[in-house]
């Protein structure tokens, strides 16, 4: 029956013009003209918070106007707050025994550190590790008191050649200073062992477009300075790494030394905006509903480390033609079009560009949590991410979500025939992009894109690369797919494909998984909130709800997404665990089954 309906509403809305999108769709030139000038050298990258960022949506809702649509939010900008930069304060010192360090040149907090100064002792910890597994057991805080001191720890572990090491998951900086903080120290120095790194310093402070910091100061210091403090015990930070990697077990020991030292890290916060206009629905019934059609425009601006350039080491404008100023070309195109079609789009349709993609999904996120109009209103979203370097030689692009409703695969199937390219249908509802912040909140997903590419988030993605011919045939495909959403009698159903989680950054393999979605963005300060439950996964079978926020499991905090995942490598497949969580205001306790 639902083949048969689609069917009779193909044939009425070709009948009626509705479908053949070709013949009022935005022509090649004018997406060329778009992606040119927001890739253009003048924007500098568009990274959010930045003055170009802002002219760039300026463009953009200019654009919006001039297609009749209507503005929402405040003028077309929907405001929200980031962390652009992390910058050294006036407090950051070192001193021992009249003794003091050198900033930059011999330590530097990182840009998760807490600000504080701590006058306490020094314990040498080694790699930081507290392991008790069946396969692996290492405990560096064994018959060692911390507690109100300052802890020097390794980074990496003992392992490095082998790519296998079972160490790998407890390795990361966040962990070993979530365990220091759980054992009671004040602060910590971080060491780069010789075998991990040659050169002897520092590492650099780079923003990590979070706000979640570690609740201790987090300090890292050249062997040198490593050596100075550890003089009067006899050893030096190579004979140290000798030992453990030698021995292939802990050895710490508490060093007698007085030390008095401040990480004073100040985070820099600035203002971007979603740009947002509305496309009035004409039908009395099916106003009430409201698709989405958006793509990010934000990008890495200069580059550099920590901003996701896969060239980190240079420093230059990174364009994002294809990242993903043709997505939002394509938004502006497809917001034009059917602003020629006022009066007889029956559904809402909300185009949208959105900030902060390209470090945490932030402006998707945002916009999910503060809609301006009812969620549950919102009933099918269309992400459009790069998507202007077609590939001929596969010929093909590909659609993400086509699981997320009962419907998609029909109507993409309804919609091929005759295309000069072929559609890939990936029912997954998740993935790096906007859409998975709609996906986690039950609405049905497309995701257009035509593949990654060489050029990838490097200085060299440039507007005289993308196939705009392509571009504009997608173009037609997605005003005919959009169109017959909008114009069909009930909403699409949706369905749960895939995981409602991602992976993060950290390099971690985790052994067992709760079946969340975190709040990756780090927005909720006391605690870590839930975006999303997997159906029939641990959490949702143990009664953990999207909204909950999760304070501590197994009677040990949990303040953000690093703490949570490091709780998390201690776990067992099997083990019955305690979650505290915050609903609604209450404390609540959980019993979940990994």
């Amino acid at each position: 029956m639902q083949w048969i309906r689609l069917f009779f509403l193909f044939c009425l809305l070709t009948s009626t013009g509705i479908l053949n999108a070709q013949k009022v769709s935005t022509g090649s030139d004018e997406l060329r003209e778009y992606v040119t000038f927001l890739a253009s050298d003048s924007l500098k990258g568009r990274k959010p918070g930045s003055p170009e960022m802002m002219t760039a949506a300026n463009f953009i809702r200019d654009h919006f106007r001039k297609a009749g649509l209507t503005m929402m939010c405040e003028d077309g900008f929907q405001w929200f707050e980031i962390v652009t930069n992390v910058e050294l304060g006036m407090k950051n010192s070192i001193a021992f025994e009249g003794f003091q360090a050198n900033l930059k040149k011999e330590f530097m907090p990182l840009s998760f550190s807490s600000s504080a100064s701590v006058n306490a002792e020094l314990v040498f910890a080694g790699y930081g590790f507290d392991i008790d597994l069946d396969s692996l057991k290492w405990n560096d805080y064994q018959g060692l008191d911390v507690k109100g001191k300052w802890i020097m720890v390794f980074r990496a572990d003992p392992d490095l050649d082998n790519p296998e090491s079972r160490f790998i998951p407890y390795s990361d900086i966040r962990s070993k200073v979530l365990t220091a903080k759980d054992r009671g120290a004040a602060g910590i120095f971080v060491v780069t062992p010789a075998g991990l790194e040659k050169e002897d310093k520092p590492m650099s402070l780079v923003v990590e477009n979070n706000e979640v910091t570690a609740g201790i100061p987090v300090i890292s210091i050249t062997r040198e300075l490593a050596n100075k403090m550890l003089k009067q015990t006899g050893v030096t930070v190579d004979s140290l790494e000798r030992t453990l990697v030698g021995r292939k077990m802990p050895h710490s020991f508490a060093t007698g030394l007085m030390i008095d030292a401040a990480a004073d890290v100040v985070q820099k916060r600035e203002r971007t905006a979603n740009v947002v206009a509305l496309l009035e629905g004409a039908d009395p019934v099916l106003k009430q509903d409201y698709l989405v059609v958006g793509g990010h425009y934000d990008h890495l601006g200069f580059g550099g480390p920590g901003s996701g350039s896969r060239m980190p080491d240079t420093v230059a404008i990174h364009n994002g033609a294809d990242d993903n100023a043709s997505g939002t070309a394509m938004v502006m195109a497809l917001a034009k079009h059917f602003g020629t079609q006022k009066g007889r789009v029956k559904r809402n349709i909300i185009f949208i560009a959105f900030s902060g993609e390209e470090i945490g999904l932030l402006g998707s996120k945002f916009f999910v949590n503060h809609p301006p109009v009812g969620i549950k209103n919102i009933k099918t979203m269309f992400n459009f991410d790069m998507v202007g370097r077609f590939d001929k030689e596969k010929n093909s692009i590909s659609v993400s979500g086509t699981g997320t409703s009962a419907e998609a695969d029909s109507l993409l199937t309804l919609l091929e025939s005759g295309l000069p390219f072929k559609v890939v249908h990936a029912p997954d509802g998740y993935g790096p992009s906007d859409h998975a912040a709609f996906y986690s909140s039950n609405i049905p997903v497309f995701y257009f894109n035509t593949g990654v590419h060489t050029d990838y988030h490097t200085p060299f993605d440039d507007t005289e690369k993308l196939d705009f011919g392509s571009e504009r045939q997608i173009e037609d495909f997605a005003c005919s797919l959009i169109n017959l959403v909008a114009q069909q009698e009930h909403a699409l159903t949706f369905r749960e494909s895939g995981k409602k989680e991602g992976s993060v950054r950290t390099g971690r393999r985790l052994k067992v998984t709760l079946g969340i979605m975190p709040d990756f963005a780090g927005t909720e300060k006391k605690g870590l909130r839930i975006d999303g439950v997997t159906k029939g996964g641990p959490a949702d079978r143990g009664g953990l709800l999207k909204g909950d926020i999760i304070t501590a499991i197994n009677g040990l905090p949990v303040g953000n997404i690093y703490e949570y995942m490091s709780r998390l490598q201690k776990l067992k497949h099997g083990m019955t665990v305690n979650v505290e969580v915050v609903r609604e205001g209450k404390n609540e306790v959980l019993i979940i089954q990994l």
